[in-house]
This record gives C-alpha cells, sequence and structure tokens, in this order.
C-alpha cells in the first residue's frame, strides 16, 4: 500500500470452499486446530489450542471477554418473519432487525415473545426501535443466534457450545468466539482476568463502502473492572497481555493514555492498517470473514501480507473457519 493508494475493503477479500466453514463445533472444545503465526519472523506454525499454555511466558497474562449471548432470535408468531434483537437501549426498548419490513411499519404493534411491541422508529439503515410492553421472554421465545453463514437453525447443543464457559454477564447477540476453545482445565493453567463487551452490530456488521476508513462502527457497551485493570497494568509492566478475542482488543485499545484504570462505557473503535497497538501483546482470534472488519483488525495487528499468507496457509491445510473453527495464535 502507497500513500497515494486508499485502503479498499477489497484488498481483505480471500476464497474460501464452503466445506472450510466450521458447521457444528468439534465434540471436545480444546481440540481445535491453533495456528501459530511470529510477527517478526513470519514463521508458521501448526499446533492444537491444547497447547497455549506452552506458548506463554511467566508474567503473561490472557484477558478474556465475559460477555453472555442472548437468546436474541425471535419469531412472530403464526408467522414466517422474525426479529432479531440487536442492541438494548433501555427500558425494554431494542433496537432490533426484522424481517419482513414490510409488517413492522412504523407505529405499527405486533405480539412477539410473549408481550407486544411497537415500532418506535425506523432508522436510514432499515433498523427498528421496538418499544416491548414488557420485557420479551426471552428464555421461552428466543433462540440462540447462530451466525447466517451456518445456514442452519440453532439446536440444542448451540444453547451450551456458543457460550464461553465463563460467560456470565449477559447482553451479545453473537459469541465472543475465540474464547469457545477454553476448557476448565486449559482456563486453570494460565493467569487470566475478565472484561466484558456486548457484542452487537459493531462487530459483525459486513463493511458496505468502497474504501475501508468510509465505514462506521456502531458503539458497543463494555467494562473494565478494577481488579482487571490492575492485573492488566502488571502484565504490562512484567510480561504480556494476550487479548483472547478481537472484542478483547477493542476494550483495551480503547482506553485513554496512561496507567489503566476501572471504566465503563461504548466504543466505536474501527482498527485497520495502520495502528499502533498500545496495550495488546499478543492475539489469540478465529479465522473471520473475507472483507470484514474482524479480518481488518487482525490484519493491522499482525500485518496486512502476513495474515493473507496465513489464511492462504489455512485453506491449504484446511483449517476449520468462523465461530465454530480453528483458531489463530499471533506472537511477536
Amino acid at each position: 500500500m502507497t500513500p497515494d493508494r486508499p485502503l479498499r475493503t477489497s484488498d481483505f477479500f480471500y476464497e474460501l470452499p464452503e466445506d472450510l466453514i466450521a458447521k457444528h463445533p468439534l465434540p471436545e472444545r480444546d481440540a481445535s486446530r491453533m495456528m501459530v503465526l511470529h510477527k517478526e519472523s513470519g514463521k508458521i506454525e501448526h499446533r492444537f489450542f491444547r497447547e497455549l499454555p506452552d506458548l506463554l511466558r511467566p508474567g503473561d497474562l490472557a484477558v478474556l471477554n465475559n460477555s453472555r449471548v442472548i437468546r436474541a432470535r425471535l419469531k412472530e408468531p403464526g408467522k414466517t418473519g422474525e426479529v432479531f434483537l440487536a442492541e438494548s437501549l433501555g427500558g425494554d426498548r431494542w433496537l432490533c432487525l426484522v424481517r419482513p419490513g414490510r409488517r413492522w411499519t412504523l407505529g405499527t404493534e405486533r405480539e412477539i415473545a410473549g408481550t407486544k411491541a411497537r415500532v418506535e422508529a425506523v432508522l436510514p439503515g432499515g433498523e427498528r426501535v421496538l418499544a416491548f410492553a414488557s420485557p420479551p421472554d426471552l428464555e421461552r421465545h428466543g433462540s440462540i443466534p447462530l451466525p447466517p453463514y451456518l445456514r442452519r437453525n440453532a439446536e440444542e447443543g448451540d444453547s451450551e457450545r456458543y457460550q464461553n464457559i465463563f460467560a456470565a454477564e449477559e447482553g451479545s447477540v453473537a459469541a465472543p468466539t475465540a474464547g469457545l476453545h477454553f476448557t476448565p482445565a486449559t482456563l486453570e493453567k494460565i493467569p487470566h482476568c475478565f472484561l466484558t463487551l456486548h457484542v452487537g452490530l459493531g462487530t459483525f456488521q459486513p463493511i458496505k463502502s468502497d474504501l475501508v476508513s468510509e465505514h462506521k462502527m456502531h458503539k458497543e457497551n463494555y467494562f473494565l473492572g478494577a481488579e482487571a485493570a490492575g492485573a492488566i497494568r502488571c502484565a504490562s509492566e512484567n510480561g504480556r497481555v494476550l487479548a483472547v478475542g478481537t472484542t478483547s482488543v477493542r476494550v483495551l485499545e480503547s482506553q485513554p493514555p496512561g496507567p489503566l484504570q476501572e471504566n465503563h462505557g461504548s466504543t466505536d473503535i474501527f482498527i485497520y492498517p495502520p495502528f499502533s497497538f498500545q496495550r495488546t501483546d499478543l492475539l489469540l482470534t478465529n479465522f473471520h470473514l473475507p472483507d470484514s472488519t474482524l479480518l481488518l483488525l487482525v490484519s493491522a495487528f499482525a500485518g496486512k501480507e502476513l495474515v493473507k499468507e496465513a489464511y492462504r496457509k489455512a485453506v491449504e491445510e484446511r483449517y476449520r473457519f468462523f465461530s465454530y473453527g480453528d483458531c489463530m495464535l499471533i506472537l511477536p
């Protein structure tokens, strides 16, 4: 990329055979393959996730997102349409994606999820703001919102496997998938702390603009507690900070300069090359969709050309891709 050549979304496209998309999780969480990418040397290794503790040093700290996926996909009674809860706006108001849109016009009131929802606003992007008469009964009427590229409905096992074992704070509409590989045994071997970022439209909405710089991220809410901030400060001084997933990176890199402190709020940070990372030393991440904001973040961290080569190798070696797929560990 030269100074007069703006970064384009198409720069992050790659060909992926359909059969490499992991439609279901492996029987064992920690059996995933793990590509190890060394930024400085460009070396690529093929390992297994179970080996992660062996690749860390004393003083290193894993930072994990403990957000829990809600049953955000709601079917309209007796209809083929659905409502997808994208973000809580407080007070039983939700930002939603609806299908089909013609049934959800401004002012419309419809029964769904054991209550009634009224369309308060129709936004320029087609999203609706729905006001519910009472909290929608997600446990009874909702289903786990699997990504559309899986091309299947949620099954009984997804309720457990599309959640991290440490998921605690409800609020995400997609799983922070880098954490799906962890088992209690692996977690016990690695010093770690938790932060929370509720995954919403900002993480999974596709880039629609030709120029990367024209894409705008949606805001997502996060919480970084005092205990986690202290542990991360210590790791920054005495070891390395391993961000587990792009969501953890986005929280860390959203923080103001200076010693890390307890903080909460929202972030719409959009990380793409070039970007100067201030608080992230190592990254564990899954393999992401072409042209996605997640792939741009990984490319910013490890280098666009190296990531392109790593993805070529992953296809060649038949790694499993996306949410239920394998993972990549990026080291200095």
